[in-house]
């Protein structure tokens, strides 16, 4: 695919000097560092791990929340259904 891309200096400048590094030309260069920047970018963002902060849940002493049934009539009363 053939587009118009404007470069900022600094950019062009080390893509030149990377197409005269490796013998490769212009274009070859801009594509390569094109595929490698978004494979790492796709990367780096997956690579980051979930993490669960602990929060005081803020319940009363002596209640049980493994037991759900009896939590919900101890608070809410039989007729919770």
């Amino acid at each position: 695919m053939r587009t118009t891309l404007t470069l900022d200096e600094d950019v062009a400048a080390k893509l030149k000097a990377e197409s005269r590094k490796t013998g490769r030309p212009f274009r070859d260069t801009v594509n390569s560092c094109l595929r490698v920047g978004l494979s790492v970018r796709k990367q780096s963002a997956a690579a980051r791990p979930f993490r669960v902060k602990a929060r005081d849940m803020g319940l009363r002493p002596g209640i049980n929340i493994d037991r759900v049934s009896a939590l919900l009539d101890e608070l809410e009363g039989p007729e919770h259904k």
